[in-house]
């Protein structure tokens, strides 16, 4: 059951909200008005920025879009000159996806898996095929979140570092979706 206020009762409450309101609002201002005027300067006033001395940084290297497109393509035309349906990803130095490229009639779990083989590539600056042995002596590594050590993940490097990593998936062995993988790195050297 719906109760309702007389029209003297819903002035006198809308009333008493507005003001209320109002003393909220003008306290504030009253406040803000008072302060002395040193404090309010030193609000206004920012800190002037740290500056990092050259010690303090480090400049990392990235793959460019255009770079990343063209290995992409080199992998995805290396599986069709086989008949292979794949999708190709290419991951940045910190694992963070620079493009992903489903090719025409790849699986719907190619586009996750070629994610995974390129971050785990890049993230131990070593094709995934390797890595797979090292599951043997220490099988934790698969619950890493985000990797997938399966054949098919290359890393791109520039003086030995990891910049990049590629990874494909889809074909019918983790040793042919590597192949094609090599060959999207190869476009790079």
């Amino acid at each position: 059951m719906k109760k309702t206020l007389s029209r003297r009762a819903r002035l006198a409450t809308g009333g008493a909200v507005l003001a209320a309101v109002a003393a909220g609002t003008f306290g504030t201002v009253a406040a803000n008005a008072s302060a002395p005027e040193a404090a309010q300067d030193s609000a206004v006033s920012a800190a002037p920025a740290a500056a990092a001395g050259k010690r303090d940084t480090t400049t990392s290297t990235h793959l460019t879009i255009d770079a990343a497109t063209e290995a992409a393509r080199a992998a995805l035309k290396a599986a069709g000159k086989e008949g292979q349906r794949v999708t190709v990803a290419v991951v940045d130095r910190n694992g963070n996806t620079i493009l992903t490229m489903r090719g025409d009639g790849a699986g719907p779990q190619s586009y996750e898996s070629a994610e995974k083989k390129a971050y785990t590539a890049v993230s131990w600056n070593a094709p995934t095929s390797e890595l797979e042995g090292r599951l043997e002596n220490a099988p934790n590594l698969k619950d890493i979140p985000g990797t997938l050590f399966l054949g098919g993940g290359v890393p791109v490097t520039a003086g030995k570092a990891p910049i990049a990593g590629i990874g494909v998936a889809g074909a019918p062995s983790g040793t042919l979706d590597e192949k094609f993988a090599r060959a999207g790195a190869a476009v790079l050297n």
